[in-house]
């Protein structure tokens, strides 16, 4: 049987991570997995939990928070450099709950597809809705001007518009796509070594969707498994620190489409584009300027 390692990078969700680490004991995954959780300095004792409750695990507590990018390298780094590295790699968040033999049924899908490098589960959210970024086509300049202007939430049915989130496709028919989200994405340990680790230029998103553009970039497919679900909490961790978060966003946004966009995009649309990021960043910050501060949540991480 096909072995694989589970990389968690945890910041202060120390309840959600319990959850989580006990949903794969109660056999998201019957391969035993190698399970990796890196404690990106958290204050509400996650990583004395991981320690205490779950012996087996393989803890790294960082002393200081350099991002997840750089937290999930740490495991990944540990694991290829290991000469019995395990097959299959995915990367997990730890507000995710694994029902029973996800995880096997996901390495089944990518195992069955031998051009393909990463695959993805469905995720839905606590209302029971789709986590729009389990499926995504990358944000080209077209693609991000819909976003950022509002026309994919306009027009959700419209390939012209809604082709980042895949909005106008069934979330019940597997398909392949351009990337899936870091929350869960499952990859073939081997090809690590050959695209490399997740770029560190991301602090906070945009590192999975990087990942998949390199993954590409080498001749690896990306799929999207409908038949897998997983439940995804969404933002446990970044809800804690908002503005930070806020500006983490659309830093990544930035990043990526300067990375792999600017240079082909033509001047117009690169200032259209460019000013878009920025007015929507401010957009955030200001909304969330005028919320009412956050009523601790019961059961939440202390």
């Amino acid at each position: 049987m096909a072995e694989l390692a589970i990389v968690i990078v945890n910041y202060n969700t120390r309840e959600l991570l319990r959850e989580c680490l006990h949903s794969i004991a109660r056999g998201g995954s019957q391969r035993a997995p190698h399970i990796w959780v890196v404690d990106n300095a958290s204050s509400d004792g996650s990583a004395a939990m991981v320690r205490d409750a779950f012996p087996d695990v393989r803890l790294i507590a960082c002393d200081t928070n350099r991002g997840y990018a750089h937290a999930n390298n740490l495991a990944l780094r540990a694991i290829i450099d290991r000469h019995d590295a395990p097959d299959y790699t995915v990367l997990l968040n730890p507000d995710t709950i694994v029902p029973p033999g996800a995880l096997d049924a996901l390495v089944d899908a990518l195992a069955g597809r031998p051009d393909a490098g990463m695959v993805g589960p469905r995720l839905l959210l606590r209302d029971g809705t789709l986590d729009l970024a389990c499926r995504r086509l990358f944000p080209t300049p077209a693609r991000a001007f819909a976003q950022l202007f509002g026309l994919a939430r306009i027009f959700p049915r419209d390939r012209r518009f809604a082709g980042y989130n895949l909005t106008y496709l069934d979330p019940a028919i597997t398909t392949e796509v351009d990337s899936v989200v870091g929350a869960c994405m499952l990859v073939r340990t081997a090809i690590i070594r050959e695209v490399g680790l997740l770029d560190e230029a991301f602090f906070m998103y945009g590192e999975d969707l990087d990942w998949a553009y390199r993954f590409k970039q080498y001749g690896w497919r990306v799929w999207y498994i409908a038949h897998v679900t997983i439940h995804h909490h969404k933002r446990a961790a970044s809800s804690q620190r908002p503005i930070p978060t806020i500006r983490a966003f659309h830093d990544a946004m930035r990043i990526f489409y300067r990375k792999h966009y600017a240079a082909t995009t033509p001047w117009p649309m690169h200032v259209l584009i460019e000013a878009g990021i920025t007015l929507k960043e401010w957009i955030s910050l200001g909304s969330n300027s005028l919320r009412p501060a956050a009523r601790p949540r019961a059961g939440a991480a202390n």
